[in-house]
């Protein structure tokens, strides 16, 4: 089954949730846990316990496993392996974007069958030209996963590129839109090519309509934006559109519990 279709399953049985796993340190020490590996270990198992079963997406950060060598990278990859016996798909945000043979070698890592660090899905940034992504959407489309190629970010630096306009007068967020949208011609009910727009820039300013694939849409909850922000920018449907939390659900921590709650009020928000 190909990722589009996965994710449009997933989603209609648990709701479109994306909840991500951010072992942050200020976080780690606000759940008593030591700035080490293990510590580490601890909270993502944990958030693997408290949510895997729950949220239709889960969305390691790399980074901060990376952050503690190879035990990091270990953990990262029994994380994986969990959240996707538990049912969820895995998104990998490691926001990979390179040209040739090292685009390659990311697309081997996230998105080729039996490589450990292979989730569902790669976030990808296509800052050095849409068509360097090129490798790891062949690879990609080979295994049946995913991708979410960076549009519109709500970092205020983000926009000076996002933003401006190329010769022919059409902003780099739109191409990279109209690009994505190519590769999800004729896909159903979901193509596999996803974009990464935030859900708290003040102005959406690009089409979507011509996408045909999914959204992610970082920064609901303690980031500032809403439902009421989601459908402002994306519409009452919301079709296709994954509302990104991290810190408005691990904050409850470390309690299993109250993980699972927090997560299950989030879900229960978009149906009010």
């Amino acid at each position: 089954m190909r990722f589009g279709e996965r994710l449009a399953r997933v989603v209609s049985e648990r709701g479109p949730l994306c909840v991500g796993i951010d072992p942050h340190p200020g976080l780690l020490a606000s759940w008593g846990l030591p700035q080490d590996a293990s510590g580490l270990e601890r909270f993502a198992l944990t958030c693997v316990e408290a949510f895997g079963a729950e949220a239709a997406v889960v969305k390691p950060q790399s980074a901060f496993f990376e952050a503690h060598g190879s035990r990091g990278v270990a953990v990262l990859e029994r994380v994986i392996a969990d959240l996707r016996s538990a049912g969820a798909l895995v998104l990998v945000d490691a926001k990979r974007g390179d040209i040739g043979s090292t685009m390659a070698a990311y697309a081997a890592a996230y998105l080729t069958e039996g490589s450990p660090l292979a989730g569902d899905a790669v976030t990808l940034s296509p800052y050095l030209g849409f068509g360097s992504l090129e490798p790891a959407l062949a690879a990609a489309e080979e295994s049946g996963r995913g991708v979410f190629v960076l549009a519109l970010t709500s970092n205020p630096e983000g926009a000076s590129v996002q933003r401006a306009r190329g010769a022919d007068g059409v902003a780099v967020a739109q191409a990279v839109v109209d690009a994505a949208g190519a590769r999800n011609a004729g896909a159903s009910p979901l193509g596999d090519v996803g974009l990464v727009v935030g859900a708290t820039v003040h102005e959406l300013g690009v089409d979507l309509s011509g996408l045909n694939g999914p959204v992610l849409a970082p920064g609901f909850g303690a980031q500032g934006a809403t439902v009421a922000d989601l459908r402002r920018l994306f519409g009452d449907e919301l079709r296709g559109v994954l509302p990104t939390t991290s810190r408005d659900v691990l904050r409850h921590g470390p309690s299993e519990a109250d993980l699972r709650a927090a997560t299950r009020r989030v879900l229960d928000s978009f149906t009010v």
